[in-house]
């Protein structure tokens, strides 16, 4: 027979894991910087996941400016966007950058650096297609990521530019390897993913009988921009840093860990511009 004890011990064993993914991220003390992160709708990231994924870079930033930075996970654009409203982040990291240039247009938010390289939608055809342009898709059906996501954005804008509009043609699905399973079963004639994708490399297009047939406009990527309640020292302290990441194996290391490959500044000029871009009719 068990013990009592023995019984405990085998409860606790069922109940802790539960228990630890209950437990909400620590709140931030009053000292504390509050680091914003939003992977977007294709990040598909748990709160918990987030937090373990960048805490180190926020340790890394802490560290030089002698505080603690707490991450914050945003897992919905209404949070992201009250978020920033509010000025309730110190600092943000937001894979969707169409929220981050309105933070620098209507909040005051500042731009502080963004990952290198920028990101266009890639325009996907079978190797077969007769298509030869951006402007032969017209009329064609067309797959594209999710309509409110900073991608399919950037795919339906891309298009605009060619002279193609999306309207009733296109389908908007919710994860990219949808719109690589529709053209590989030609379901559609053209399909649109991110340039960050690993399913766009020549191999990868060789293996899944694909082919590039354009791209629309490089735009940002993943910027980091800080509230206006941060001092400036503060915010050039933390460009620094992201830029010298990729100059150590430290840093290298760093940026792995988060699936990135550096940052670079001298584009808030292109912030300002892209909301005007994906607002052109």
């Amino acid at each position: 027979m068990r013990t009592f004890s023995a019984h405990a011990r085998e409860i606790s064993r069922t109940l802790l894991p539960v228990l630890a993914l209950a437990v909400p991220v620590p709140a931030a003390a009053a000292n504390d910087l509050v680091l914003g992160v939003c992977e977007g709708t294709f990040g598909g990231a748990a709160p918990a996941e987030l937090v373990d994924k960048y805490h180190p870079l926020a340790e890394h930033l802490g560290k030089a400016l002698k505080t603690h930075i707490v991450v914050s996970p945003v897992c919905s654009f209404p949070r992201l966007e009250s978020g920033i409203a509010e000025q309730r982040f110190d600092f943000v990291m937001a894979r969707p950058a169409d929220y981050t240039a309105r933070a620098i247009r209507d909040h005051g938010y500042r731009y502080v650096a963004q990952v290198t390289p920028d990101v266009s939608c890639v325009y996907l055809v079978p190797r077969d297609s007769p298509l030869k342009s951006l402007a032969d898709a017209k009329g064609m059906r067309i797959s594209l990521p999710e309509k409110t996501s900073y991608m399919g954005q950037l795919c339906v804008a891309g298009l605009r530019d060619a002279g193609v509009s999306a309207g009733g043609n296109a389908q908007f699905v919710k994860e990219q390897p949808v719109v690589m399973y529709q053209l590989q079963q030609k379901n559609v004639d053209v399909g649109g993913v991110s340039s960050h994708a690993k399913a766009v490399t020549k191999e990868a297009l060789e293996k899944a009988g694909l082919r590039e047939l354009g791209r629309s406009a490089p735009q940002p990527y993943f910027p980091v921009i800080a509230s206006k309640k941060v001092p400036p020292a503060q915010v050039e302290t933390v460009r620094k840093e992201l830029l010298r990441l990729s100059e150590t194996p430290e840093g290298r290391a760093l940026l792995g860990r988060m699936g990135l490959n550096g940052y670079v500044v001298g584009n808030e000029e292109k912030m300002v511009q892209l909301l005007a871009w994906l607002e052109k009719k």
